[in-house]
């Protein structure tokens, strides 16, 4: 399957038939996933259609045991030499605020 040509529904579908499958090789009724996951059957086969929360599917892919899928899923991205080079030294430590210091006098009113 070619991710990259088709539907972000098409993939959700997918993904729905992927659980499908492991929970079958699991040998488990969506009952005892739901159980297992502490979710409500109508959670897991939402989750089969792919009609999932992110929550729903992470609670399956632990009541599965197969959470280091996770890493093929969404590899940890590391920053690059490059972003690493422009931030150096302009990292922020704290927010500003909006403050115009030419209205800002002495003993003036504050909106």
């Amino acid at each position: 399957m070619d991710l990259n040509l088709i539907t972000a529904h098409a993939i959700a579908v997918e993904l729905g038939d992927r659980l499908k499958s492991a929970r079958l090789n699991a040998d488990l009724t969506q009952k005892e996933l739901a159980e297992k996951a502490g979710l409500s059957i109508k959670a897991v086969t939402n989750s089969e259609k792919g009609k999932s929360t992110l929550e729903s599917m992470i609670a399956i892919l632990i009541a599965l045991e197969m959470t280091s899928q996770l890493d093929l899923f969404i590899p940890k991205q590391d920053i690059s030499p490059i972003q690493l080079a422009k931030l150096a030294g302009k990292q922020r430590k704290r927010a500003t605020g909006t403050k115009n210091i030419s209205t800002k006098r002495k003993g003036a009113s504050s909106w």
